[in-house]
């Protein structure tokens, strides 16, 4: 299948409580792929905290019905292969940036399954989420990433980030943070 057909075939919609089981193993198939491609799969702490805070911020949209965190999903073909949520912006932000940062949303848990990605699932999720920022008159965000795949990604899409925090992981794992504005034309 093309990958404009997939896209186009995606599904983006706020998740239920009949998610919750299939967006708790999507959490950990994600999470635990990531690790694995970023060497970093024998932290199974860390991983294991990862997927616990994501169970966390979901269960907090679906208590709030959206206002304290605000999840979207990406569907195909009956089934979940991608999330994005926002919310307050994380303590690790507001601690990196010295408080800059911390009146400002945070977009986060931009997640595809690994047999999605690179498909543009990622980008429809977040064009999605910013349309829905739009219409909050919400114009600026932040997010973040300890990822190397994925700081390759926001680097490409974003530029250089806000903040460059060398090593915050340990030797050659760094912290990157983007403030970005929605183009509102």
């Amino acid at each position: 299948m093309m990958k404009n057909q997939i896209v186009s075939d995606v599904e983006i919609r706020k998740p239920s409580n009949l998610d919750i089981k299939e967006l708790h193993q999507l959490f950990q198939t994600i999470v635990t792929d990531t690790f694995q491609k970023e060497g970093i799969s024998e932290m199974q702490g860390s991983l294991n905290e990862e997927i616990a805070t994501k169970k966390v911020y979901l269960q907090q949209d679906l208590n709030s019905n959206g206002m304290e965190r605000y999840f979207l999903v990406a569907s195909h073909q009956g089934k979940l292969i991608g999330t994005i949520e926002y919310g307050p912006s994380s303590e690790l932000i507001r601690t990196c940036t010295n408080g800059t940062f911390s009146n400002l949303v945070e977009v986060g848990t931009i997640f595809v399954h690994p047999d999605f990605q690179n498909k543009g699932i990622g980008n429809k999720l977040l064009n999605t989420m910013c349309e829905h920022l739009q219409a909050q008159k919400i114009f600026e965000f932040c997010l973040d990433s300890g990822y190397k795949n994925a700081q390759k990604v926001w680097q490409k899409k974003f530029g250089t980030p806000d903040f460059l925090l060398l090593n915050y992981w340990g030797v050659g794992f760094d912290h990157m943070i983007w403030k970005i504005s929605i183009n509102t034309n």
